[in-house]
Parts: structure tokens; sequence; C-alpha cells
């Protein structure tokens, strides 16, 4: 590759993409939205890998395999500095198609870690750079495996995962996004025993964590908090600590069980504190817990930094929950900003139905979530995209055609009190009372802080529907 690039474009380019986010999104006030906004615009020109400063040496030989940096490093601790130091050897072993896969796939994190799809498009330049240095290598392979993933792609990331693990059976990157895609793709038996088989070929970290999910979606708690916490255990990287931490967080806050949510959070912050699913989820748990006023402290925090789908709608609805002055504006704002971010992962690559679904239904277009409700449905069939499709064609006044979704988002036994009260408030539409006091109940009983404004709306159908 040819040319220079830098780590942030001139002013003007940056004024010039939140022009373009701002055109995608309904109509924000300004001032507010500065701070957002420009975050957004530094995402959206953001950094690119150095090209321009690693040009092919011509006539220079292509390294072996051996030679690449391992991938151990961006578990180090500070993937930054890992992914300069990856930078900085491919300055010198240009040819090194090992530590491009290596490159690639630190993207694929940094974007995971710092909710940045921008980082998509560099990671998929610096995994073509290794196939071209070396065709059919198996970490680029995996790495379009985990790329296609990241995209939600989930069919191509299956075939990716497959063509490496002809090459080696044993690849953890390719066994984890192979469980990852067949969950996402809701071939749940077949992730079942890809879970079995990654477990016997390459027990760590990254198959515990996808081994526990794979439990939990099939309502096994006991077994994913068990395999969590062996994880846990086995973890040494503050990177590692983190993920496993939170992931166990997540787990009781699914069960309701807020004070281990917390204490599981705080885990996971004390190895890295600017880790986003922990922040996100602590304040989650918070505002369960009753203190809102650090929920939204917290949340306010995640979305400054990180204006990704979930912390805004779950900010905008704590906003709209306490309901002091201006809080319904400072609402508005963040679903607005749901609205830039689609754009943004569109632009990058990334498949955003399922987003753009679930935060319309409640908070923007009706019919724009159902369209992109029956979009993503016609790629995968999952317990989050039956639930989805279902709450779409609910908020559309279409609850006949939209309980055998509702059901189906619960068929599994995964244990998720949005889902019940989803599909209690549908059962009632639709003419059974009975089943939908039952599910509303049930949601209540799971998870009572499910959602501040969820929550109350379901504790109000259940009184109503129970009179």
């Amino acid at each position: 590759m040819s040319g220079s690039t830098t780590d942030s474009a001139p002013e003007d380019e940056k004024v010039a993409a939140v022009r373009r986010v701002s055109e995608a999104g309904r109509r924000w006030r300004a001032t507010q939205l500065a701070g957002c906004a420009a975050l957004l615009a530094v995402a959206l020109t953001g950094g690119s890998i150095a090209f321009g400063a690693l040009r092919d040496g011509g006539t220079a030989t292509v390294a072996s395999s051996s030679s690449a940096l391992s991938p151990g490093l961006m578990a180090s601790g500070d993937l930054d500095t890992s992914i300069k130091a990856i930078q900085a050897h491919l300055r010198s072993q240009p040819r090194d198609f090992g530590s491009w896969a290596t490159l690639g796939l630190a993207y694929v994190e940094q974007a995971r870690t710092k909710g940045d799809p921008s980082r998509y498009p560099q990671a998929e330049q610096a995994i073509k750079k290794s196939l071209k240095l070396k065709a059919d290598n198996e970490q680029g392979l995996a790495g379009l495996a985990a790329l296609a993933a990241a995209r939600h792609d989930f069919k191509d990331a299956l075939a990716y995962a497959d063509r490496t693990l002809k090459q080696n059976p044993y690849n953890e990157r390719a066994l984890s996004s192979r469980i990852d895609a067949l969950v996402e793709l809701g071939r749940y038996e077949d992730a079942s025993k890809a879970a079995d088989l990654a477990d016997e070929r390459r027990p760590g970290i990254p198959v515990f964590t996808r081994y526990a999910y794979v439990h939990e979606l099939r309502g096994d708690v006991r077994t994913a908090r068990g395999v969590l916490e062996q994880a846990l255990s086995t973890a040494t990287t503050p990177g590692d600590i983190a993920y496993v931490a939170a992931a166990l967080g997540q787990l009781a806050w699914n069960q309701g069980d807020y004070d281990t949510a917390l204490t599981d959070y705080a885990r996971a912050l004390a190895a890295d504190d600017a880790y986003l699913p922990a922040l996100e989820g602590r304040a989650r748990a918070q505002a369960a817990s009753g203190d809102r006023a650090e929920a939204i402290k917290g949340m306010e925090a995640v979305v400054a930094r990180y204006p990704l789908p979930q912390p805004l709608v779950e900010l905008g609805e704590l906003y709209e929950d306490r309901g002091g002055e201006g809080d319904k504006a400072k609402a508005q704002d963040q679903y607005a900003l749901v609205d830039a971010w689609t754009a943004l992962a569109r632009a990058n690559g990334v498949n955003a139905d399922l987003d753009t679904a679930l935060a319309a239904a409640d908070h923007g277009d009706k019919a724009s979530a159902l369209k992109a409700a029956r979009a993503e449905w016609a790629r995968r069939h999952t317990v989050h995209t039956a639930d989805a499709l279902a709450w779409a064609l609910h908020v559309n006044g279409r609850d006949k055609e939209a309980l055998p979704y509702a059901r189906q988002a619960t068929a599994t036994g995964y244990r998720n009190a949005s889902f019940r009260y989803h599909r209690g408030i549908i059962e009632l539409a639709a003419g059974d009372a009975k089943e939908g006091r039952s599910q509303l109940a049930s949601a209540l009983k799971l998870n009572p802080g499910f959602s501040p404004l969820g929550a109350r709306e379901a504790r109000k159908a259940l009184k109503e529907a129970s009179e």
C-alpha cells in the first residue's frame, strides 16, 4: 500500500463526518449533543493502520509464521500498547504475514472493547495484507472468521472458521469463532457440540466463556457460573480477568442477583477500570438496586466515551424514569444518537439491524423497527432475533403474528426477564390473560429491575390483568 495515513483527520473532515452522521439520524439539539457528536466524528475518521510506512519490500521474502508476534501479546494488559508494538515490528518486518493477521485481530478486539466500528475496515486491511503475503494462511483465515463474527456476518464467520480448522483442528480462535457463529445462527445444538469439541481440544478462557454462554442459553445457569468461575481462577492478565468477571456479572444480573453482579463488576474494574461491559453493567445493577443517581452518573460516563445503542437507550430510559426538568429532552437526545451509531456501524460494514429493531421499537420509528427485525430474522433464527421480531410486530399492532416468535424466544429455557416481559404483554394482547400474567410475574420474579421503564410497565400490566 502506498500513501501516508495518520491517527486523526483534519478538523474540516471531522466536521463533515459529523454532518453526514447527523443527517442519517433524527434532528438533534446541537449544543446538547456536541460532545457525543464529536466522538462519533473521531470514530468515523479515526486512526488507520500504518500501511504508508509499511510498504512491500519488493524483493523481500515472506516471513515464516514462526516469526509472527504472538497473539498473546494482545492480552498482556494494554491493547493500545500491544498494537503499537505490532506496528513497530511490522515496520522492520513488513512481509510477516502472521503479524499482519495478529494486528487485524487486535483491531477487532479494539473495536469490541472500545465500541469503535471504524476499526473493522482497518482490521480487514491488515488481514487481507496477511492473506496477500501468504494465501489461505491459518492466522489470516482465523482473522477473517473473527472479523466476520464481529460484523454480524455469521455465515461467513462459520465458513472461515471451518476453513481454518481444516488446516489446524486446534486453532483456538477458529474454534471460538465457530461456536460464536453457530450460536448467532440459532443452531444451538450444533453450538453445544462445537463447545464440547473446543473444550476437548483447546481448554482455556476463550473456550470456557463460550461454553458457559451455550449452557446459559439452555437455562443451565449453575453450570455456566461454575465454568466462568473456573475460567476466572485461571485468568492472569488484566484483560482476561476483566472479560471473565464482567461475564459473571452479566450472568448474575440476568438472575436478578444485583449484589453478586456488583461484586463481579468490581472485580472486572479492579483489573481494568475502563472496561466498557463492566462499567455499563455496574450502572445497570446500580439502577436496579435503587441507586439511580450513581447509575445515571455511570451510564453518562459510558456513553460519553462509547455511544453504543444499548447504553444510549438505557441512559435515555433512566432519564425518563427520573422524570426531572429537562429529562424527557435528554432522553430523546440519547435515542437520536442511536441513529447516528447505526449509520456509523453500517458505513464500516456492520449489520446493525438487531440494534435498530430493539431501539426503534420502543423509542423510534415502529415501521423501521419491523423492517429491521424482519431483515435480521431472514438472516438468522436466534432467541434474540425472535424476541426482537415479536416485539416489533407487537408495537405495530400485530400480536397474533407476534405470538409464535415470542414463544420461540423463551423456548430454550434462557432466563431473560425482558423476553418474558415481551411475551407476557403479547400474550395479554392476543387474548390469553392467564399465560400473560404468568409470564409477567415470571419476568418480575426473575429480575425485578430488568429495565427502568419495562419493569414499571410489567408491574402495571400485571396489576391491570389481575383485577
